[in-house]
């Protein structure tokens, strides 16, 4: 009798102090961490524990945003690297970023209002080079391309978004999908790589449809 009590004091206490942690180590506008941002909005939140950020004075985040538990973002290849006068990482109001996810900037990377993305989803305007064959590519430059995902997108679990990408407003990312290119406005993409499997036309309303994303985006460029 006296082991369980013991057991479930022990249990009590591991999660009354978790718990705390998690409320304590928030970050928020107020809290020191949150000051170090270039911009943290009133009411958003990073939960804790938190993944590797770093670079902050060149990430802003906007209003009512949340960050899950573990999410890494970061600006720059290392701590304390200088990046110059304006903000490589900009994350828009009322987004959610799930947990695991990781945000990694280097040149341009912004995520528009209201972008809601499952968990463990990998964001990034930087991708290894591979020109030189006879150079390990771990030891060629970088190349960077600028991203940008539109309002009111959706990202499902485990996506990939990769430089270059141009995601347009009101998207549909299915859940492990990999994106590059340019993705039209209120379309569903899915895949690897990722191709438009459903848009949206006015009156008509939803529609199935298959082919590459960027076919399909220029195709629906009135100017195309």
């Amino acid at each position: 009798m006296t082991r369980a009590w013991l057991r479930q004091l022990q249990w009590r206490a591991a999660h009354w102090g978790w718990e705390a942690a998690q409320r304590a180590g928030a970050v928020t506008a107020n809290t020191p961490a949150g000051q170090r941002f270039a911009a943290f909005g009133r009411g958003s939140m990073a939960a804790f524990p938190p993944g590797s950020v770093f670079g902050e004075r060149w990430i802003t985040v906007g209003e009512d945003t949340i960050l899950g538990a573990f999410v890494s973002l970061s600006a720059g290849m290392v701590p304390g690297q200088d990046l110059g006068p304006v903000p490589v990482l900009q994350i828009g109001d009322r987004c959610v970023i799930g947990r695991g996810s990781h945000v990694v900037a280097h040149h341009s990377l912004v995520i528009g209002d209201d972008v809601f993305t499952g968990p463990y989803v990998y964001i990034t305007d930087q991708n290894h080079g591979y020109a030189d064959p006879d150079v390990p590519i771990g030891r060629q430059m970088p190349v960077n391309a600028a991203v940008r995902i539109g309002s009111g997108s959706w990202l499902g679990a485990g996506a990939v978004v990769l430089p270059g990408a141009c995601i347009g407003r009101n998207v549909v990312i299915a859940a492990g999908s990999v994106v590059r290119g340019t993705v039209p406005d209120r379309c569903v993409v899915a895949g690897v790589p990722a191709k438009v499997v459903r848009v949206y036309a006015p009156g008509d309303g939803w529609a199935l449809r298959s082919g590459p994303a960027e076919r399909i985006a220029q195709s629906a460029d009135p100017a195309g």
